[in-house]
């Protein structure tokens, strides 16, 4: 009965950090998405006299230091 219940233990275990993994990796596209969309914005006050450069310069900073760190797989979704 022991080992059942150690078994039952683990998969519940590795089922919480698939979870927490999971989580994670949709909480870090939602960051890149939101980044990717503030550069837009940016990049858009600029184009209409309303932004400056250095705005979107650092939009761009802050999307590549994401990218850099987490990779880019949100350019990618859907």
């Amino acid at each position: 009965m022991a080992g059942f219940l150690d078994r039952a233990k683990e998969q519940a275990q590795r089922g919480l950090a698939q979870g927490k993994q999971k989580v994670d990796e949709v909480q870090q596209q939602r960051a890149g998405s939101d980044l990717l969309k503030k550069l837009g914005s940016a990049y858009y006050a600029e184009r209409n006299g309303s932004g400056t450069p250095e705005a979107t310069q650092n939009a761009l900073r802050a999307l590549e230091a994401h990218i850099a760190t987490h990779g880019d797989a949100f350019l990618h979704g859907a």
